[in-house]
């Protein structure tokens, strides 16, 4: 049983951690390259060197035995930010024109925006090359049945009503339909739709049902109630490479928005801190794919991680990326670099605030594995 589970779940992970990493952090190794700024190491992982090789450039590529991310070393690298020249006397003033620490903060803003920069641009290549070469796929919102007591069967809904609105958010497909009772935290929707051309307007009470997950167990989630069948109404629409690349922008944008909205409903307390996950669910969710579905949804699924990644990274917390983007706006604007004792405690408050959301996405995680053992 556990070498099935490491074919599913494990070893699936390691593939798709390791490929988000290696984008992130060739973003910041290529860029560094055309800034004139030396790569020491480009690792994947964290630890013990397992596999290493030197190029002509000097740059040490290795695997690590602990694959939970990465990192590109620079030249003079000596702490978290990479940026201060403390402690770096010994290097000479060849070697100063390479390091990182000493470029100007147009450039240390290049580098550090190429990391998130590439995890976007890697999720619209995906979408682009999925969009092309098997076109737009899209079920239209329209009620094909209502579940027994349901929300939508209490309010009146009926089979082959077109919903175009909820919460004021306009419905094009029947996957905006999920996303926005997804990320409605009072359970209460208004909703708009048309029956036989006549628009109707709901305010629904949504209630709790089991709902089916990936591995086949049941969980309980405020649902609205009402299913399409696929195989009538799924449409295929053929795009152009130019309409390709246009959907691929928009999808993107998409998840996005959809992400920051969640992000500022936790900030606002609308809802609550149990959807923050970490590597367990990730882990978790990556198995469920690996078993239940096809390649195309886990390389979807990686394009979706891509995009949260590369946002993370620019939330403005010190350590992270973003935490650097601030830090080095704050110095172009002000043309003066800030004072690095002020640097290093932003960087251990950040650091502990990044601590704390591991440890709160991890008590989360075990939580639902636990959840989801017993329920199974």
């Amino acid at each position: 049983m556990w070498l099935l589970n490491s074919i599913y779940y494990i070893l699936p992970f390691i593939i798709l951690l390791s490929i988000l990493v290696f984008v992130h952090e060739f973003g910041h190794f290529i860029v560094a390259r055309m800034c004139g700024v030396h790569v020491s190491a480009f690792s994947i992982g964290f630890g013990k060197e397992l596999w290493g090789h030197t190029d002509k450039h000097g740059t040490k590529w290795k695997i690590s035995a602990i694959p939970l991310g990465g990192y590109c070393q620079f030249l003079g690298d000596g702490d978290a930010s990479s940026s201060s020249t403390e402690g770096l006397d010994h290097l000479t003033d060849e070697q100063k024109k390479h390091a990182f620490a000493f470029q100007n903060p147009f450039k240390k803003l290049a580098i550090v925006l190429a990391g998130p920069g590439f995890n976007y641009l890697f999720a619209i290549l995906i979408y682009f090359v999925l969009f092309a070469a098997f076109g737009k796929f899209s079920v239209p919102p329209v009620v094909s049945e209502v579940m027994e007591k349901s929300a939508a069967q209490a309010a009146g809904i009926l089979s082959g009503d077109r919903i175009t609105n909820i919460n004021g958010i306009e419905v094009k497909e029947w996957a905006d339909i999920s996303k926005e009772i997804l990320m409605d935290t009072d359970h209460q929707i208004s909703l708009d739709l048309l029956r036989n051309g006549k628009p109707l307007h709901f305010d629904i009470s949504l209630t709790e049902m089991d709902k089916e997950q990936r591995n086949k167990t049941t969980q309980k989630q405020y649902m609205l109630g009402i299913k399409s069948t696929s195989v009538v109404e799924f449409s295929h629409e053929d795009l152009s490479l130019k309409q390709a690349f246009v959907q691929s922008c928009v999808e993107v944008w998409d998840v996005t928005t959809m992400t920051l909205r969640g992000v500022g409903q936790m900030i606002t307390g609308k809802r609550g801190s149990d959807d923050v996950g970490g590597i367990i669910r990730i882990a978790e969710m990556t198995g469920d794919i690996t078993k239940n579905e096809t390649i195309l949804d886990f390389i979807t699924f990686l394009a979706l991680l891509s995009i949260n990644l590369g946002l993370i990274n620019l939330f403005p917390i010190p350590v992270l990326d973003g935490g650097h983007v601030v830090i080095f706006m704050l110095e172009i604007i002000t043309r003066r670099e800030i004072n690095e004792r002020i640097k290093e405690y932003l960087f251990k408050a950040g650091f502990l605030l990044l601590v704390g959301l591991m440890i709160l996405a991890t008590k989360n995680d075990i939580v639902h594995l636990i959840n989801r053992l017993f329920n199974s």
